[in-house]
Parts: structure tokens; sequence; C-alpha cells
């Protein structure tokens, strides 16, 4: 089945699952392991990430740089909700933990990355709303976040994080948030998005199995800015859900702050391999005056190294 199918059949699937009206009651059951998959990325010995991965099984690429956040069990260690449903439209607390699966003890000691102990993504699965967070860690390692998701449906919860001394992880794990649910279409593929004043224009599409140049250009009022601020040591992130499974695929810029090369804007270059041809949603945060700001597009990865 080629993936457009695959797409199309799980779209096909969620909208019978959750109707017209989706409830929520004592149908969220326990989260259970789901097939091993591999990361979203790969980690450099500096901390940085490099470019996006491949889909397992794919011909010339390896199985351990697949997507990540398909998986909730991995490498001896556990995602797990303490909260797996919250109701539409209402700021609440989203809690979780990392379970160490030898002890059954939470994980309470992490690596730094980009500034932070762990990045938490949330997302609907028709990745019509997005949210990039950093949850507080409790003593016990218990993590929680305020969190307010507009629309009912499904959403994935997706960790980054690298624990004390071990590797990068990235583990997710299904929400489910009620409330009367209408199914969305992915938006489609424009090369402009507009969020709060700004306008952000990508150049650049991904190609599966191949390393592309992916440039976004921020500009206010007509006038480009200059002076993008740094973000989590950037002057910009990308993260990117593919359309269907929502794997996740996390890249950084291409150069940093302080490297006496990089220019703090307009534009925010960065180089990603998509893992295999189909839809995109890429969302693109960036910080000015104060405030971060993210610009969300839809991209069609077709061609490729692998195609044939």
């Amino acid at each position: 089945m080629n993936t457009a199918l695959r797409i199309t059949v799980f779209a096909a699937a969620l909208a019978a699952t959750f109707g017209t009206a989706y409830g929520v009651g004592n149908t969220v059951g326990t989260i259970t392991p789901q097939p091993k998959g591999g990361h979203a990325m790969q980690h450099r010995s500096d901390g940085h990430h490099d470019d996006m991965a491949s889909m397992p099984g794919m011909p010339g690429m390896d199985h351990d740089m697949a997507p990540g956040g398909l998986e909730i069990s991995k490498d001896g260690y556990t995602l797990a909700l303490r909260t797996s449903q919250v109701p539409a439209g209402k700021r609440t607390n989203l809690s979780f933990a990392v379970v160490r699966d030898g002890t059954g003890r939470n994980v309470t000691a992490y690596e730094r990355e980009h500034g932070k102990e762990l990045h938490l993504i949330v997302a609907a699965r028709d990745l019509t709303v997005y949210r990039h967070l950093h949850p507080t860690r409790a003593v016990d390692g218990t993590w929680s976040t305020s969190v307010e998701l507009p629309k009912a449906g499904g959403y994935r919860v997706i960790a980054d994080f690298r624990p004390k001394g071990g590797e990068p992880l990235v583990l997710g794990a299904d929400l489910a948030v009620s409330g009367p649910f209408t199914p969305a279409a992915l938006p489609g593929h424009s090369s402009t998005a507009k969020v709060d004043g700004y306008e952000v224009s990508l150049a650049g599409t991904p190609v599966p199995g191949k390393a592309t140049p992916l440039t976004l250009t921020v500009s206010k009022d007509g006038h480009p800015v200059r002076d993008l601020e740094p973000y989590l040591g950037a002057y910009g992130h990308l993260v990117a859900l593919r359309s269907g499974d929502l794997a996740y695929l996390h890249v950084h810029p291409t150069g940093e702050p302080g490297d006496g090369t990089t220019a703090p804007g307009p534009k925010v270059s960065f180089e990603a391999t998509a893992p295999s041809a189909g839809a995109y949603r890429l969302f693109f945060d960036f910080q000015h005056e104060g405030k971060v700001h993210t610009a969300a597009f839809t991209v069609h990865a077709t061609g490729g190294a692998h195609e044939h």
C-alpha cells in the first residue's frame, strides 16, 4: 500500500472512530507499547541535530534514524501520560513522566538540549492545532504544563529528551480531547504564512531520502525583519509532522547566534531530509520583540533518491 493510500485509510478510520460527536469517558484505556521504530533525528556528539531521517526499511537508510514519536516505549524508557484526556477549550494541566522500564521509576535526571531538559509537542491528528511546550519537572520526575486545546479529537503528545548519560529519545502517546468533533482537512499547500502581523515565506521543498535546503524569510509590515532574537539558542526552530501517522521530524537551522557568520534574519535556513513521499506540516518558531510566533506550512515531498 503506498503512502498516499495509507494516509487516506488512516483519515477514514479516524473519522469513523470519532464520528460527528467525540465523547470521552471510560473509553481511554491503559497506554500500551507500540511497534518499534526509531529516532526522529540524528543527534551529533556536540548536542546538535542533523537532518531528518528515513522510515524503517527504506533502502540505503539507517533503521535507527527512522522518524520519532511513533513509539510509546523505546530503549528501556516509556512515556507515561498521567493525563490521558482533557476537555476542549479549557485550560487544564497536562502531566506525564518518563519511566525506566527496568525499575518502574520516573527518570529524574536529564541532559539539557537547546536550553531545556525536555521539549513537548502536542498536535491534533488533523494537524490544525500545534503546541510547542516546555513543561516543569517536579523532584519526583513528574512533568506538568498548562495547556488549552481549542478543538476536540485525537491528539499526539511527543516528548523529545535525553536522559542523563543516555542517548536522545523521542517518544509519543495519544491524548483524547473531549467535545463535539468535526474532522478537518489538512490545510492546503502555501509558500507564505501570516501570523501575528508577520509574513513568513518558505523556499524549498523536502525530497525523500535527500538533504534539501529550506529557507524561511520573515517580514513585518512589508519590511524584512533583521533583528530576530535567539530562541532556545537559535534564530528559529522547525518541527515537521507527517500527515497520517504524525511522525516527528525536528531540525535546527544552519548556523547559530554568535558564530560570526549567521545573521539575525530575515532568512533562517535549514537542511532537511524527508523520510518518505507524502504530505507534511511544517511549524516554524521564531522570536521577535520578546514574543515567540509560529508560522505553519503544508508541503508535499515527492520524487527523491528512493523513488523508482
